[in-house]
Parts: structure tokens; sequence; C-alpha cells
């Protein structure tokens, strides 16, 4: 498998499936761990990162749980690549930032991504579509395990994993859902919402993670502390906030349908009339008018529109994605016209 092979298969958290598919896009599971006796990356030498590379590529590739998968290092990819990466959620801002004696490991199904040598020795990374946290978690849990045999993480009895960012320390692991809370935006309950999260410890991101903000009525929630609770308790902590967003979500959509149908039809008609006739548009439109058409899709005001290409389009009208698919860079413009076109087509499919 190559890095273009990526855009001829849909990311398995992309599919629209698993439990609560019409509210939670995808759920991740995410551990740091650090190489004992070895520096962290900011501080490590050249010659130092490139043997803690070369260390962690051989464990990887000899783990049964990582058979089929493709190893890239940042040094051989171009600007357009790893932007690529970053649209699909494989990869972070800060791994790009500085490519040498950097790598990264992506699985067939895209539901494994592992980086080597960004903010600590090891970010692994396990995306399943819907809220499906247990199932990620298990995943997770044995390659760590695995992972383990063949190398020897830094690890304290009192504190636990060690990692580069206190915040980590602990069980290095950050959950976090992937959430399309249109509803709660239009009735104008969000920010309670979000403050409420806020006051119990966990955080609130947008489409891209961490730096940036919400758009097209996504949010990202994932557990701030990592010290002190076990893997298991982290888990089901972040269940229980989810379930009560969804709970609030799918009542605000029953309200809207109830006292504001009319209103709610007009928008999501609208949306769906412009990304279908479309010549020109542009990125934050195409998420804003992605985001109505797929709760119209969801409400069943929308027939015969698939939510898995609803998703599928989120990624493909990015930027690199676009670039990818005409294989050269292309200005502003020609993107806002690649994205129309694009759109067209598979919504006239």
């Amino acid at each position: 498998m190559k890095i273009d092979d990526l855009l001829n298969q849909t990311s398995e958290w992309l599919k629209g499936t698993g439990p609560n598919s019409d509210i939670v896009i995808s759920s991740r599971v995410r551990l740091a761990r650090n190489l004992e006796g070895v520096v962290f990356p900011h501080l490590a030498a050249k010659k130092q990162g490139q043997e803690t590379l070369e260390k962690i590529k051989d464990a990887l590739l000899e783990n049964d749980y990582l058979k089929n998968s493709v190893f890239l290092r940042l040094v051989d990819l171009n600007t357009i690549d790893k932007q690529f990466l970053i649209e699909r959620h494989l990869m972070s801002r800060e791994l790009a930032m500085k490519p040498e004696n950097k790598g990264m490991l992506i699985s067939q199904e895209e539901i494994i991504s592992i980086m080597i040598n960004e903010e600590d020795h090891l970010r692994i990374q396990i995306m399943k579509s819907g809220f499906d946290l247990t199932e990620a978690w298990n995943i997770i849990n044995n390659i760590d395990n695995a992972l383990s045999e063949k190398l020897t993480f830094a690890f304290s009895d009192d504190l636990g994993y060690l990692t580069a960012c206190p915040t980590n320390v602990g069980t290095g692991m950050r959950g976090s859902v992937m959430l399309h809370l249109p509803a709660l935006v239009m009735t104008k309950q969000i920010n309670k919402v979000l403050a409420a999260i806020a006051k119990l410890s966990f955080t609130t991101r947008g489409l891209y993670g961490e730096g940036t903000q919400a758009a097209g009525n996504f949010f990202q929630i994932s557990n701030q502390v990592s010290l002190g609770q076990n893997e298991a308790e982290i888990i089901e902590n972040i269940k229980g906030i989810i379930r009560q967003i969804i709970e609030q979500e799918n009542m605000a959509r029953n309200a809207l349908l109830q006292n504001n149908r009319q209103i709610l039809e007009d928008r999501i008609f609208r949306s769906f009339g412009v990304l279908k006739s479309a010549y020109i548009i542009n990125s934050a439109e195409t998420i804003e008018m992605l985001s109505m058409l797929r709760l119209g899709q969801d409400l069943g005001i929308i027939k015969n529109i698939d939510r898995r290409m609803i998703n599928e389009l989120f990624i493909l009208t990015q930027p690199a994605h676009l670039q990818k698919i005409e294989g050269k860079k292309l200005t502003p413009q020609e993107r806002d016209v690649r994205r129309a076109a694009l759109i067209r087509e598979k919504i006239g499919q």
C-alpha cells in the first residue's frame, strides 16, 4: 500500500456506521509512549532522533497487529502529501512541521495510525466509526501490550507513563469523540453544553483537533486529565458525557421538527440546492452546507443520499485531497471550481 492508495478507499471512521452514527462521527483513543532512558524528541540530537526512529520502526514492523500497514518517513513526503494525511486525521500538524527523524505507520483501513518522534517518541491512535470507544481501546491496548514486549517504555511507579507534556502523564491516554451537533447550535444551546463539559475537565476542539475552531457543527470532545485514573475509568467517564450530549442533541432535533419544521427544511433544502448546483464553492461554505445535508439525511428529510458519501465529501473537498485527485497543485480559485464539480458529481450519483 502506498500513500496514493488511500485516495481510493474510505477511511473506516468515515463509513457512517457503528453505534449512534447519526450524531457520533468517530471515536478515537490515543496513547503517548516514550522509550526509557531516551530524551524526549524536542531535546534529542539528530543522531539520537534517528536511532529512536529506527528502533521504533523495527518494533512496529514486527508487530502482528500492524501487518499490511505502510511505513512513511516524513522527509519523503511533499507538502501536499503531509496536508493530505492531516486532512484524513492520520497525522498531526506538529509532526508535519519538522520532518527530520520523524515517521509514521498507517494500517490498511486507516483504523490505526502511529506517529514517531512527534511530541513523544510514540503516538498510537485508533479511530473507529460511530460511538465505539470500547473497541478502539481494546485494539490499542493489544498493540500497546505487544509493543511493550519489544520496547521498554518510560514509567514511574508513582506517576505512571512519563510524557513530554505533563498533562499526558499517567495513562498517557486521550480519548475523544467527534460529534455532529447542528440542532444544539441552531437552538442556541451549544454554549451551555460546552460550558458544562469544561467544568468536568473535558476539552472541546474543532474538526482538526487542537488549535482548531468548531466548523460545520462538528465538535471533538476529549478528556483533559490522564493522571489519577486508570484507562477503564477514563473511557467510562467520556462515554457518560457523550451519552448525555447525544440525548440533548436528539431532544433538540425533535424540538426543531415539532416547532420549527419549515425553517429547518428550508435550511436543509437551500443547502442541498447550492451543493448540487454550485460551480464555485469554498471550503467553509462546503462544510456548513454538508452539515445541513447530513442533518437532513439523518432526519429522513433528504432521501436517496448516503451518509457515507456525505462523510467522504467532508474530507475529499479539502484542499490537499482536491490536489491529489487532480495530480497537481491548484490555486485557491481552481480548488473552488474543482470542489464544486466534485460535489455535483458525487451528489448526482
